[in-house]
Formats: C-alpha cells, sequence, structure tokens
C-alpha cells in the first residue's frame, strides 16, 4: 500500500475532463513512469493548452469523437449529471477506439452512473468498470494536479458480477500505479458509505454556514467562531454546482443518511431537554471513541473499524542475541478481567470504577461494543473507565455487526450474553478470529433454546436471534475450557432455572469471582458450578492485575538469562492461572512470590525471579490447563533447560490464534532446537548450560501475538539474530511491550513492511 505499481500498458489512455481528478491521474501516471500516449477533451480549450503546458497530456481538444482514435482506455472524469451525454459521445465513436476498450469513471456516486450506462449501452457493458478515487481538494482546474493526490488514498471500484476480468485488471493496474490502495465494493454498498461519510457532512456543513450567514447578515458571528468550526465547515467552501448533482445523483442513500442523523439530533435534543446526563454522555463517549477510531485508520495504526476493507502494513521484529534482564516493571492489565470487568459492570445496577484496565485492542472492542449498544462508559484514562450499567436487561440495539477484533475471549463471551437479548445481532472480528471454531458455545447455547447462525465449519460471524426463551441446562464440557464455561453461566443469568457446568480439569474462575463480587452467587462443588437465572448484578469497584499471560514472557527471559534478577508487580495469581509458576519452579526457576494479597476478590503477588539452571521435565497433566497460553514462553525455557521437556492432553494448543503446537515446533527447528510434534505435545530436548543455546533464523509467527513474543525472547540464549515477521497483533494484546522488553535489557527493533 502506498508504493507506486509497474505502470499500466495501454498505448493510448483519453482522459475526459481535465479538471483536479483527471489532471492529477495524468500527472501520477507520468510520475510513475507510464510510457503510452495520454490524450484529454475538456470543453475548455485552455485548459488542454494548459494540460499541454504542463507536460501531463501530448494533445487533446474540445470534441470527444476525434480523440477516440485508437484509445485503449477511456477515464471519464466530468460530472456525475454529464456522465450520460458522455457516454453517448463515447458510443457514437466506438468504433474508432481500440478493440479492447476499456471504460471507467471517477463519479462520486455509482447508482446513477450504472443507470446512465445501462440506458446508453442498452445494459452495462462488460469493458466498463465504475469507480471512484477518494482524493479531493478545495482547489480546481488541472493547474492544481497534484501527481501524490491520489498516494495512500483509497480507490473503489465497482464491478458487476459479468464485468470482463481483465478490463477489471487493467482498471486496478490503472490506479495502482498512483500509489492507491484499491478496493471493490458492491455499487449499493458504495452509495450508502458515501452518503454516509462523505455526501451528509457536506449537506451538514453547507446547511450550517448558510444557517448562520442568514441570521447574521453582516456576518459578524463569525469573527467569534474558533479553529473547531472553521476546521467543521471547510468543506462548505467546495463546489456548489458540483455538490447539487452529487445529491441529486445520490438522493435515496442521502435521504437515509440523513434520517438517520435527524433521528440521532433527536434522541439527543431529548437529552439535553430531560437533562439526561447518561444518554449525554453515552452519546460523547461513543462519539469520542468513534472519531479515536477513526484517526488510527488515517495514520494507518491498528485497530481495525471498516475491517472488510482495510488493509495492514505487515510489522517485522529483529532481536539482536543476548542481553540482560534486570529491574522491577509492572506488565499491562489482565485481558481476561478487563473483558468481564467491562461486560458485568455494563449489566449491573449503578456506577462501576475500574482502575488498571487493559488499553489493548481486544478489551478496547469490547468496551465499544458495550458503547454501540448504548451503555455510557467513561474513559480509559490512564487505565481508569467508569461503567454506568444499564442493568441486565437495558441493553439497546446495535446499528450494527458487533466487531471484536481478535478477541476471541469477547466473541465466545458476547454469544453467552447476547442469547438472552430481545434484539437481533451479529458478531464478528478479523481475519484470525474468523477462522476460529465457535461451536463449542453455539452448540450448547443451542441447547439452552438459543438461535445461532454460524458461518460454514461453525466459524464466524455468529448471527444470534433476540427474543428466546432461554432455560437452564447441566452442561458436561467435553474440553476444559473457561470461555465455553463462563459463555454458558452469562447466558444462564438470562435462562429460566438453574444452569449447571462441569469442566473436565480446572479452568479459570475470573467469571465465577467477578460474578460473586457484583452480588450474583455462583455457586462451585469440587468440578461443578451453577448459577440461578433472573437475579441482578449490583456495581463494584474493580482493581484490574497485572496479567500473569503478559508476565509469562519476562518470567522466560529471566528464568533462561544469566545473571537476571526481575520482579513483576502486582500480578494476579488466581489458582486457575498459575500453572506457568509451578511448572517453572518443577524445572529449577528461582522464583518467589512476595507481597502476597487479595485486590476485588482476585489474589495478587509481586514475582521475584533470578537466574537459575533449568532443566527437563514431563509437564504435569493437571497443569495443562492452567497455563494453556503461556506454552509458547514455556517451550523457550524447554529449549534452554538440560535434557527433555514432555508435553501431552494439551490438544486445546491446536485451536488458538494458530495451531501453536506446530507453530512453535517449525520455529524452533529453524533455530535449530531438536523438538518431535504429537497431536496433543511435544517434545523439546534443550541443551542447558550458560551459552547459546541455539541459532537465529527467520520465523513466522503467522499474526500470533504469543508466538511472536516467545521468539523475542528466545533470542537472549541465540547465536545469532532472530527475525520474526507478521508481528503488528502483539500491540493487540500487549500494548508497550516492546518499550518494556527494552527496559529489562533485550535488543529489539521493528521494521514496517507494507503488504
Amino acid at each position: 500500500m502506498g508504493r507506486h505499481a509497474v505502470a499500466p500498458a495501454e498505448p493510448r489512455l483519453l482522459i475526459v475532463g481535465l479538471g483536479l481528478i483527471g489532471g492529477s491521474l495524468a500527472a501520477a501516471l507520468r510520475a510513475a513512469g507510464f510510457a503510452g500516449e495520454i490524450l484529454a477533451c475538456d470543453p475548455d480549450a485552455e485548459e488542454i493548452t494548459r494540460g499541454v503546458e504542463m507536460g501531463l497530456i501530448e494533445r487533446g481538444g474540445t470534441r470527444l469523437s476525434p480523440l477516440l482514435e485508437g484509445v485503449s482506455l477511456v477515464v471519464l472524469a466530468v460530472p456525475v449529471l454529464a456522465m450520460r451525454q458522455v457516454m453517448e459521445e463515447v458510443a457514437a465513436g466506438r468504433e474508432r477506439a481500440a478493440d479492447d476498450l476499456v471504460i471507467t469513471d471517477v463519479g462520486s456516486t455509482k447508482g446513477t452512473i450504472r443507470e446512465a450506462a445501462a440506458g446508453v449501452f442498452g445494459r452495462m457493458p462488460a469493458n466498463l468498470v465504475l469507480g471512484h478515487p477518494i482524493a479531493g481538494s478545495e482547489k480546481s482546474g488541472v493547474a492544481a494536479a497534484d501527481s501524490k493526490l491520489y498516494a495512500r488514498h483509497k480507490v473503489i471500484l465497482t464491478p458487476e458480477p459479468d464485468t470482463d476480468p481483465e478490463a477489471l485488471a487493467r482498471v486496478r493496474r490503472l490506479w495502482e500505479a498512483t500509489g492507491a490502495e484499491v478496493l471493490e465494493m458492491a455499487v449499493d454498498r458504495h452509495d450508502q458509505v458515501l452518503a454516509r461519510t462523505s455526501h451528509l457532512p457536506h449537506l451538514l456543513a453547507f446547511s450550517l454556514v448558510d444557517t448562520l450567514a442568514r441570521q447574521d447578515e453582516r456576518l459578524e458571528i463569525f469573527r467569534y467562531a474558533a479553529g473547531g468550526f472553521r476546521d467543521f465547515t471547510r468543506i462548505a467552501g467546495s463546489d456548489p454546482v458540483m455538490w447539487r448533482d452529487i445529491f441529486v445523483a445520490n438522493r435515496d442513500a442521502v435521504l437515509a443518511a440523513l434520517d438517520d442523523f435527524e433521528a440521532g439530533v433527536a434522541r439527543l435534543r431529548r437529552a439535553v431537554e430531560r437533562g439526561d446526563t447518561d444518554a449525554m454522555l453515552a452519546t460523547f463517549d461513543r462519539a469520542s471513541h468513534a472519531r479515536h477510531y477513526f484517526d488510527s485508520l488515517l495514520n494507518q495504526t491498528s485497530y481495525q473499524a471498516e475491517y472488510q476493507m482495510q488493509a495492514q502494513d505487515r510489522l517485522r521484529y529483529r532481536v539482536r542475541p543476548g542481553g540482560g534482564v534486570t529491574g522491577r516493571i509492572r506488565v499491562p492489565g489482565d485481558k481476561s478481567i478487563s473483558h468481564r470487568s467491562i461486560m458485568l459492570g455494563a449489566l449491573a445496577d449503578g456506577v462501576t470504577e475500574v482502575t488498571g484496565f487493559l488499553e489493548g485492542e481486544d478489551s478496547l472492542a469490547t468496551l465499544q461494543a458495550f458503547r454501540e449498544m448504548g451503555v455510557a462508559i467513561e474513559g480509559p484514562h490512564q487505565g481508569r473507565v467508569t461503567v454506568h450499567g444499564v442493568g441486565l436487561h437495558g441493553l439497546k440495539a446495535p446499528a450494527g455487526p458487533l466487531y471484536v477484533g481478535n478477541a476471541g475471549t469477547a466473541m465466545r463471551l458476547f454469544a453467552g450474553l447476547l442469547a438472552g437479548q430481545a434484539f437481533d445481532t451479529e458478531l464478528t472480528g478479523d481475519a484470525s478470529l474468523t477462522k476460529r471454531p465457535m461451536g463449542r458455545v453455539a452448540d450448547p447455547l443451542r441447547e439452552m433454546g438459543a438461535v445461532i447462525e454460524t458461518a460454514e465449519g461453525g466459524r464466524p460471524p455468529l448471527k444470534i436471534r433476540g427474543g428466546q426463551r432461554l432455560r437452564g441446562i447441566t452442561y458436561d464440557m467435553p474440553m476444559a475450557s473457561a470461555q465455553v464455561k463462563s459463555c454458558l453461566l452469562l447466558a444462564g443469568l438470562y435462562a429460566e432455572g438453574e444452569t449447571r457446568v462441569r469442566e473436565p480439569a480446572p479452568t479459570r474462575d475470573h467469571t465465577e469471582r467477578m460474578l460473586n463480587g457484583f452480588g450474583y452467587e455462583v455457586s462451585r462443588e469440587g468440578d461443578t458450578c451453577w448459577l440461578q437465572g433472573g437475579g441482578r448484578l449490583a456495581a463494584a469497584p474493580i482493581d484490574v492485575p497485572s496479567d500473569i499471560s503478559s508476565a509469562t514472557f519476562f518470567l522466560v527471559a529471566a528464568a533462561i538469562t544469566p545473571g537476571a534478577d526481575l520482579v513483576l508487580e502486582h500480578v494476579g495469581i488466581n489458582p486457575t492461572r498459575i500453572g506457568v509458576i509451578n511448572i517453572l519452579k518443577a524445572m529449577g526457576a528461582d522464583l518467589r512470590l512476595e507481597n502476597e494479597r487479595e485486590v476485588g476478590g482476585e489474589p495478587v503477588a509481586d514475582l521475584h525471579i533470578r537466574y537459575a539452571p533449568l532443566k527437563g521435565i514431563d509437564i504435569p497433566v493437571d497443569q495443562v490447563p492452567l497455563a494453556i497460553d503461556e506454552f509458547p514462553a514455556l517451550f523457550v525455557a524447554a529449549a534452554n533447560a538440560e535434557g527433555t521437556t514432555r508435553l501431552r492432553e494439551a490438544a486445546e494448543l491446536r485451536v488458538k490464534e494458530s495451531d501453536r503446537l506446530k507453530a512453535m515446533a517449525d520455529g524452533l527447528a529453524v533455530l535449530g532446537v531438536e523438538n518431535r510434534l504429537y497431536d496433543d505435545g511435544i517434545d523439546i530436548v534443550g541443551h542447558g548450560g550458560e551459552g547459546p543455546s541455539y541459532g537465529g533464523g527467520r520465523i513466522d509467527s503467522l499474526g500470533d501475538h504469543r508466538i511472536a513474543m516467545a521468539f523475542t525472547v528466545a533470542a537472549l540464549r541465540a547465536s545469532d539474530e532472530i527475525v520474526i515477521d507478521d508481528c503488528a497483533n502483539v500491540a493487540t494484546s500487549f500494548p508497550g511491550f516492546v518499550a518494556l522488553a527494552r527496559r529489562v535489557g533485550l535488543s529489539l527493533e521493528e521494521e514496517r513492511e507494507a503488504s
């Protein structure tokens, strides 16, 4: 994205309408080394002369027909309402053009242009590819042509089912040569999106400035307008005739967008009239965070919004061998508890104050989803979030699908709590999440009476039908999973009778602890927990402990590095999560728990770890579910231990963000670490000692943050540098990882590679 592709091989290109858009296309093609001839047609002969003088075009004229001779590609860059007349001229002179002629356009409304084309040609020609570059300027005319106008901007193509694939490919190459990112979209979807994101804001800006100007004929009022007014109304300086044509051409979609906007203004007006501070705050906070979300997209940071439209730069880590691990650090808040604090706080009666909230993309996606369901949420500000609960039955239908990014926890827990709502919802996520199986939650929820549709193979998106009567069930989980257990308990809040879940092995119990903390009784006996439906949650403060999964990478870093001495502060040591502590101790790690205490129902401690030689062990089966997310890092510890470490009954690792067993086995093999993979585990042969334990190499993390961080830590004992591809997702799970890694002594650099 943003890099100039190979210039298209069109022998003769004709641009009809040599203004800013057409002139900038010519300028960009020239800059990209376009070797063909560029002609232009424009009703203003002076524009043609200027285009020739600027070196943008070879020649041109004011009449279209003579210019079609031998032309292989025509770009229609005229106003939308002029398209039909120009198409008629192209149709009349078609015989003059090349046999393989392709036609495209730049209009900002596609439905009207498609209708015009069908009227002129009798049907949509297979060689006509409708398109729309999302770029512009307040300047106009060919004199304002800018060769960089389209660089790193989007161009949306709207092909028909029977559009010629070669014609589509040629138009795509044309725009890619300008440095644009080319996307495809249905015509109707394009017109709806543009009506909301471009046409409606222009309409409002014109209306606001006109309203104020008519109130004060001498325009004195504008003397007192600050920069915000200038920024908001800048677009009202655009070409009035062009915008009149756009509003006529895209009338239905603009009116639909205006209806939605007027309904939103009416809601806000009622809130102001009633002094309803929660309703106002919900609107303002939703808008504020949506705007930050938009900023992150403009700046090509992560956190994808229009996820079906975004491309993402790939991020690579380059880690030099060696380094020390010392100091005191606090890793981010526990992701599992952060998710649940927002969920239960939203469903509680009263205001919940959360501190230590993990401001990573996964938990922010959960937070944003509740905003979209009408919950007023303040923050996050430096880990502090205030949730104005709406009660178990106070959520409102979101305007569209709820997007949870890469958060498998959020999707599975949401499935449970949304199954009991009165409204329909759809849950979707990023490319990684849409590959992960959701049948493990969908099937038992269906037993409770939920109506849930999944994509092929039980994968997201999940479409959940509202208004169903849920019944409590007794469910024996076939595989230990805290997410499945939590999902069913959340659905049980809305179910008639008792919901009981039996787990084949202990899993993390954050949901049960937090429900009890919110005054909703969850009982446990042996391997079974249960609750009664129909109760209520009462708001309670939550101090989120540091995430032991995030702490694990630094525990392993210190455990394998001679001379290391590290303290990790305020780490959650929930008994269902301390498998990594037990396993490292069994391997001989010098690890002590200090300053143990309980915060909001969750036990926490400072973890003090110093280097000691490790030895290979058979990992106890009862510890596997207690350390399921920590195994990528533990495999690195095993590669530095003396002897063989054996893991079994860990098939769950194959259905995480990646097949973590295979990904780690492949990566360890690249470094030269002997290992043997099994269906449910792995054997890793470590070499011990205090020198390098293995070589360097290039690792594919498969977009899995834990694989990326594990091999980052592995570099501490490598003989050569380790390069890790596809690391962008680390920021979604562990914001600040790179800075903390450098702070304790790792030599880590980030490199961006456009995808």
